[in-house]
């Protein structure tokens, strides 16, 4: 397949090395003319098969593309889109922001509500970040066991560009997962956006404090990992998903407050031990075991039922009438 890939920091430079790596023909385009000089540099050392070119615009990226995949953070989407429709693209677009429901209220708005629609869209997010950036951290390997997130809107989803991309992102070694965009939205909140935000409160509580400092191990260090990440690319993905994230934040804020209450009962250790023990539990099931993987019928109803257990499609028949499903093994409550 002939790839454009829009973006060409950590997650838009992996995607291009993976798919280049997997035998697809993968223009990149970056608005940074350095970081064109480094994809390009990268490009020269590759082995020969793998190669991909980097091309000085927009326009002479999408010309004979298939796809095209947007990863630029999401204040960018919008520009983008503009570019694509003035250059006509006709083909399929992805994205990989972490945020859906304002990616496709933007592809409605520049590329939809037109004479004719321009593109087909897929929404997607590779749930695979890290908390450096840039080209020269891109791991071809970044995608192996990650769950991809594809958007499978019941009205407004293509199911053959669903299939299409799916058949793509599975040989990556994804776990592609179907969802719509206003449950991913809030699914991430709570399992990513809100955790970004608890990291840098951390951080700022022992900022100033050099012997805290010294003293900070494991526990710090794991909890805080993602304080590092870009702010700007924290706050256009927090920002951007408010509502969520704000729902999600207050449940946070609530079982603290509970914790809070419990240090000052009379027995703070009873009342600690009371409080820590579900999310004990739950961590400790966590991540859950693959069950076996099955033939499920390629329809929007059963691949939506799918995601919403907590299941993922490994591989898509050649015949887009079927796919390889597995669905995760809970524990039985206790």
């Amino acid at each position: 397949m002939n790839v454009a890939v829009i973006g060409l920091g950590l997650i838009g430079g992996s995607v291009l090395r993976a798919l280049a790596a997997t035998g697809h023909r993968v223009l990149g385009y970056d608005a940074d003319p350095a970081t064109r000089a480094t994809a390009r540099t990268a490009a020269a050392q590759a082995p020969a098969a793998h190669r991909w070119q980097v091309t000085p615009t927009i326009r002479d990226t999408v010309a004979r593309a298939e796809l095209v995949v947007l990863a630029v953070p999401l204040p960018a989407v919008g520009g983008v889109l503009d570019q694509l429709r003035d250059a006509g693209y006709a083909g399929l677009v992805t994205d990989v922001t972490s945020v859906k429901g304002p990616v496709a209220a933007l592809v409605e708005e520049r590329l939809h509500r037109q004479p004719q629609r321009l593109a087909g869209f897929v929404g997607g997010h590779p749930m695979a970040g890290r908390e450096t950036s840039g080209f020269g951290a891109a791991d071809p390997a970044l995608f192996t066991g990650c769950a991809w997130v594809l958007c499978l809107e019941p009205r407004g989803t293509s199911l053959a560009d669903w299939l299409e991309l799916a058949a793509l992102l599975t040989p990556l070694g994804a776990r592609v997962v179907p969802t719509t965009a206003a449950e991913h939205d809030r699914a991430v909140a709570a399992v990513s956006h809100v955790p970004h935000l608890l990291a840098a409160a951390l951080v700022a509580g022992v900022a100033d404090e050099p012997l805290a400092g010294t003293l900070a191990a494991g526990s710090f260090r794991d909890g805080t990992r993602v304080a590092a990440t870009r702010p700007d690319l924290v706050a256009a993905m927090c920002g951007g998903n408010a509502a969520a994230v704000g729902a999600a934040l207050d449940r946070v804020l609530a079982a603290l407050h509970e914790a809070r209450a419990a240090v000052d009962a009379g027995e703070p250790i009873a009342a600690l031990r009371d409080w820590l023990a579900p999310a004990s539990a739950a961590r400790a099931a966590w991540p859950y075991r693959p069950g076996t993987a099955r033939e499920l019928p390629a329809r929007i109803d059963d691949l939506l039922e799918l995601g919403r257990a907590g299941g993922w499609v490994l591989a898509v028949a050649p015949n887009r009438r079927t796919v390889t499903a597995v669905r995760p093994v809970r524990p039985a409550p206790a």
